[in-house]
């Protein structure tokens, strides 16, 4: 049997079905750095119109963009939808501002707070605070829990619990002159003030905040993988053999072993190298960089050997002899100029 197309029923799109299809349509036309702010939809039969209001990055060419938008969004939403998009508007309703660009290695840039400048820092990231709370619905969930027993026990004709009676009591007994109600005072405010930073204080201090490329995103970088960062490129700097690196949230302080060379030109290159690994972190706010250097003990004031010319070869009956006394003290030579084998290859003794 067969129905007729009349009566086999209808198809019908909601509008806000609509809305979704055509803001991820204009979604996949934006440039980066571009997203959607809103969108509506409004279905009439077997058409729909439908507006789109979207943020774009600067500079970039307005009316190109929206154009590219535009056409995406009226072509995608009548192909998933099957109406007919008879008319479609693109609102430009803001233009976002990247981040500003990292700068390279090879370029010198002093690291602080200035260096931020231009950058939004994210949101900060709040710790979840599980343990607190956890310990503060317990001890709240047995208390209310005994005193609602007990209130239950002495609606109903039983007599009231030994423990209440005692608390009771012993207060009415003591007043706030008592070293042990003030002592008791002492505590609860402790603990109060203690719950007031819980719950204020976003916490996660060992995090540092970053440059966020987006506005719903919040990004954070642990303080030691900071210093491991750090670390590394202050081992990369000829001269140093080994470097500590400690990383706080205003400053990052390095302190550096220099095994050969001129610690002042040592210090100057190591400046340079983790100020440019400071900016390559993409912190919001790069802490004030400080860099100490002292001499390595057990390494000689210039552990690289001279250049030396070689004589000519002697010729001669005595060649052997004068060859085998200059390989005898290009040993001893290099004897005298290796480093210990504890530092050697900038590692760490």
């Amino acid at each position: 049997m067969t129905v007729p197309a009349a009566g086999r029923g209808t198809t019908t799109v909601a509008p806000r079905a609509v809305r979704r299809i055509a803001e991820r349509a204009a979604a996949e036309a934006l440039p980066d750095g571009g997203s959607v702010i809103r969108g509506s939809a409004d279905v009439r039969g077997a058409s729909a119109r439908i507006a789109v209001g979207v943020r774009l990055p600067y500079p970039v060419r307005a009316d190109e963009a929206a154009q590219r938008v535009r056409d995406r969004a009226e072509t995608r939403t009548a192909a998933l939808t099957g109406l007919a998009v008879p008319r479609t508007e693109i609102h430009v309703d803001a233009l976002a501002v990247g981040p500003a660009p990292v700068g390279p290695e090879g370029v010198e840039v002093a690291p602080g707070p200035d260096t931020a400048k231009g950058r939004r820092p994210g949101p900060r990231i709040r710790s979840q605070r599980r343990v607190p709370a956890a310990v503060l619905a317990a001890v709240g969930a047995v208390a209310c829990g005994l005193v609602l027993a007990d209130v239950v026990a002495v609606r109903f004709g039983g007599a009231p619990a030994g423990w209440r009676t005692t608390v009771v009591d012993w207060a009415a007994a003591h007043g706030p002159a008592d070293s042990v109600v003030r002592f008791g005072g002492v505590v609860a405010a402790v603990a109060g003030v203690w719950l007031l930073g819980c719950a204020l204080l976003p916490g996660l201090r060992r995090r540092l905040r970053m440059a966020a490329p987006a506005p719903e995103v919040r990004a954070a970088l642990d303080r030691t993988a900071a210093a491991g960062i750090l670390r590394d490129r202050a081992l990369g700097v000829p001269g140093v053999v080994r470097a500590r690196v400690k990383v706080r949230h205003r400053r990052a302080l390095v302190r550096a072993a220099v095994g050969y060379g001129d610690p002042e030109e040592v210090r100057a290159e190591a400046v340079r190298v983790l100020g440019a690994g400071l900016l390559e972190l993409g912190l919001a706010r790069p802490p004030v960089l400080r860099v100490r250097v002292r001499r390595e003990a057990g390494w000689p004031a210039s552990s690289v050997p001279e250049p030396v010319s070689e004589p000519m070869e002697p010729a001669g009956p005595a060649a052997a002899d004068e060859r085998a006394d200059a390989s005898t003290s290009g040993v001893l030579g290099k004897a005298r100029h290796d480093p210990p084998q504890g530092l050697r290859d900038g590692g760490e003794a």
